[in-house]
């Protein structure tokens, strides 16, 4: 379990870099944006990522439907997706893109807070 804990946090440590870098790019409107690597190693690491949580909570017997700071993660997981989508790719403005962006790295702060404490009692005050 050790190798899929480190995997799972090396991984966490490339997708929270690698959308901050890509975040200021976007916003420097920097054309390595456009780079192909650039384009396809977040899918990689986002499924090792997903992947390797997965595997975390079923060898820990940890199920959503009971541990509530779990499900909150993975409410949050979906709207880091969603905001991250529109501050990378579809938002229409660069108010929109920055407005879309900040969310998406404050959904990332909240999860790892639950992620480190495990309790959402705090979040749902």
């Amino acid at each position: 379990m050790l190798w899929i804990k480190a995997l799972h946090l090396t991984c966490v440590f490339l997708t929270i870099t690698g959308f901050s870098i890509r975040g200021f790019w976007m916003l420097q409107n920097s054309p390595w944006l456009q780079r192909r690597f650039v384009k396809i190693a977040p899918h990689i690491i986002d499924t090792l990522l997903l992947g390797s949580g997965i595997t975390l909570a079923v060898i820990t017997q940890q199920n959503p439907l009971v541990h509530y700071w779990l499900l909150l993660k993975i409410s949050l997981l979906l709207a880091y997706i969603l905001l991250g989508s529109v501050a990378l790719k579809y938002g229409r403005s660069k108010k929109q893109r920055k407005f879309a962006f900040g969310g998406a790295m404050l959904c990332i702060f909240i999860i790892v807070l639950l992620a480190r404490h495990r309790h959402s009692l705090p979040f749902l005050l």
